[in-house]
Parts: structure tokens; sequence; C-alpha cells
């Protein structure tokens, strides 16, 4: 179990994720249980509890994990922030999306009409503003895939 976290943790390392978050996120995906404390999460990736500190903090900062507490319970539980996690992910790209396409635009109005450059700036224009307009098709045709794949789980409209 621990080496494929390892393994997982680091192709999400390659995209941008602190190691020790990347670790437990990959294992909070992986393991058996809903939710987990630190001291769980510290005994099963075999780090400390001050590593889980600042690694659950990054993670529900980015919204990949959410913090609950049981009642009565003095310790904070983490689980995965949505159950159709991945699709929640894209959706909170989408204002990223938005950004850059907005920045691709400035270029445009900046450079020569008629440069290669501005002919570059108007095509990452376009092109972020085709993926935030397909995005949200795409995330609902996920949503009707992973509902006929997963049927007992809940739709992922978070």
């Amino acid at each position: 179990m621990l080496r494929f976290v390892e393994r997982f943790a680091m192709v999400l390392t390659e995209s941008g994720i602190p190691r020790t978050p990347a670790r437990v996120f990959a294992y909070v995906l992986a393991e058996d249980a809903e939710k987990y404390t630190a001291a769980e999460l510290a005994a099963g990736l075999r780090v400390s509890l001050g590593a889980i500190s600042g690694a659950v903090r990054y993670l529900l900062q980015v919204g990949l994990l959410a913090k609950e507490r049981e009642p009565g319970s003095r310790s904070d539980h983490y689980r995965i922030f949505d159950e159709d996690i991945w699709g929640a992910i894209v959706n909170q790209r989408l204002p990223v999306l938005k950004v850059y396409e907005d920045a691709a635009a400035e270029g445009v109005k900046l450079l020569r009409a008629g440069s290669a450059g501005a002919r570059r700036m108007r095509e990452t224009q376009e092109f972020y503003a085709f993926l935030r307009a397909e995005q949200p098709k795409v995330i609902q045709r996920w949503r009707e895939h992973r509902r006929a794949l997963f049927p007992d789980t809940d739709s992922g409209s978070a």
C-alpha cells in the first residue's frame, strides 16, 4: 500500500503539489477509511505529526481535503473534500482559465497587430475561452458517466 502511495504521490508532486501533501492526499485517496485524524495519517505514512499538520493545512487551503469534528471528539478528522474529487478539482480551475484568457487578451491589445506574437497571444486567448466554454459540458458528461460507472456514489455536484 505505501509503495503505491509513494508512486502516486510522485505523480502528484510532478504536477506541482508539495511532497508531503501529495503523500497525504494519495494516502487518503487509496486507504479504505472515509476520514482520518492527524495521528492516523502520521502512523499510516510513518511521518511526524508536524509534517501532517503542514500537509493537511496545504490540502485544506487548495480544496483537496475537508476538516470536520465528530460531536464530543477533540480531534479533527480529514476526508476527501468531495466524493467526485476530480470533477471538483477541474471546476476549481475554471476561474484560473479566465485569468489566463484575460492576460492573453491584454497581450493581443498591446502587441503590434498582425505580428507573430499578437497571433500567438490571440490563439492563447481563444484557447482559454474555448476551455472555459467547454469545461462545464465536460464536467456534466463526466458526472453522467460517473453515475453510470458508480451508481452507489453521490452525484458529485458539489
